[in-house]
């Protein structure tokens, strides 16, 4: 048997090893050199390129056909084999030995049903359709990425699954990618949005939850129509819903917990054709969000008891729908804890320590969190503001801008992750065996 003091100097020096890639260059500085690879002025030029080629056709979810018809035409010329259609539109790329261990970098594709507002060179071509929450981006960072890896493939020690998902913006693609099998060998991965209120070239995540569970619901609430002089002949589903959006508010602020934080927001509100008439019914729509399952399943509860008790009292019916098909439950994107230190230290040398940044979770909401269900996985922020504009167009806004130097940040940010878990995989699988 050995002795613990043996035990104890194997594990010290286990623990100090530092692996180190086949060219002799260590794991800690090829993520600089992602990053300026990916800055050069033919990579970057390319990069914009195919972004503004995406921004100037935007398509929505599951319809994503010229998107999804560049990306493999990209993919062909880098020489990167893939799988398409997956989810409908989607396509999974493969990089690297096409052996274990596998690792995956997600990008969305979808657009937005937006008239865009902004006017530049290439402003978007199909009318009420933009790219106003960065997913051109994305899909440009994604093929960057790959262009990374495959001019650096002598490096990668296992295999990277790129996945150009459709479908983000409430159709729930990422769950449709999950169903397809694409993804069943994948020990992790990973997924960014840019911030255009966070300092360019800065990455923002934490460990645990970082983004809400969300859902929708829809109530029809009927009474009786009549002449609005005569109120009285009619049963006003007007007041009745008008009383139910109030009583919604109640949810968050009497019901729950203060340091719980929950959100109940009615967005459409449809009823009436005429300033004289009291209509049949009135049609309100709206979205929940929880960070916890638990507060989350409680809130489609209530919501629904509130709709129908609050009609009921004003002598109306109401019928609630929540989130179909369609447009699922979103759960809370929740950051694999063991993944934690691991992204900070990749990021740290790929940005430099200082632009490593921790963030409090956000009640906005992403499908990745249905990779996160089945696979460890990562969300990250990557900050694109060049401090040149005060008054920054956020996220879904018809003013939204992307800045296009934040093209090589995220694309070396991705690489970078992926070939560095690939290789820490293996020195791990080692450790595992002494």
């Amino acid at each position: 048997m050995m002795k613990l003091s043996t035990w104890v100097s194997i594990i010290l020096i286990v623990s100090l090893y530092k692996p180190q890639i086949s060219t002799g260059v260590s794991v800690s500085e090829f993520p600089k050199q992602f990053l300026e690879f990916a800055k050069k002025d033919e990579i970057f030029n390319w990069m914009v390129g195919i972004r503004r080629k995406i921004h100037e056709n935007p398509e929505l979810g599951y319809e994503e056909i010229e998107t999804s018809k560049l990306i493999r035409q990209e993919l062909d010329i880098l020489g990167v084999s893939y799988e398409y259609p997956i989810a409908v539109t989607g396509v999974v790329g493969f990089i690297g030995s096409g052996e274990p261990p596998f690792v995956a970098l997600r990008a969305d594709m979808d657009a937005l049903p937006m008239q865009e507002m902004v006017e530049w060179e290439h402003t978007s071509k199909v009318p009420g359709k933009m790219h106003a929450c960065g997913h051109d981006g994305h899909v440009t960072m994604l093929l960057g990425a790959a262009r990374i890896l495959k001019t650096h493939s002598h490096l990668l020690k296992g295999t990277v699954v790129l996945v150009f998902q459709p479908a983000e913006e409430g159709g729930g693609g990422a769950k449709v990618v999950v169903d397809s099998g694409s993804l069943k060998n994948v020990k992790a991965i990973f997924g960014l949005h840019v911030a255009p209120e966070k300092p360019l070239g800065q990455a923002f995540s934490r460990s645990g939850t970082i983004l809400a569970a969300s859902g929708f619901f829809e109530a029809v609430i009927t009474g009786k129509g009549g002449h609005a002089a005569i109120p009285q002949r009619s049963i006003d589903p007007i007041l009745a819903a008008s009383n139910v959006v109030v009583s919604l508010q109640h949810l968050v602020s009497r019901e729950a917990d203060p340091l719980d934080s929950q959100v109940v927001t009615v967005g459409m509100f449809h009823g009436g054709g005429a300033f004289n008439v009291i209509p049949d019914s009135v049609t309100i729509g709206g979205t929940f969000r929880a960070f916890s399952k638990e507060s989350f399943m409680k809130l489609k509860q209530r919501i629904e008891e509130v709709i129908v008790g609050q009609a009921t009292v004003n002598r109306c019916n109401a019928t609630v729908e929540f989130s179909t098909k369609a447009k699922p439950f979103f759960p809370a994107t929740i950051n694999h804890e063991s993944l934690h230190k691991f992204f900070q230290d990749v990021a740290a040398n790929v940005l430099g320590v200082n632009n490593v940044k921790e963030m409090p979770p956000l009640m906005g909401a992403e499908d990745f969190s249905f990779y996160q269900e089945v696979i460890p996985g990562y969300f990250y922020f990557i900050g694109m503001n060049n401090g040149k504009n005060e008054n920054i167009p956020l996220l879904h806004s018809p003013y939204f801008q992307l800045n296009e130097d934040v093209l090589p940040y995220g694309a070396a940010m991705q690489a970078s992750l992926a070939a560095t878990y690939l290789s820490q995989s293996q020195h791990l699988d080692r450790r595992d065996e002494l």
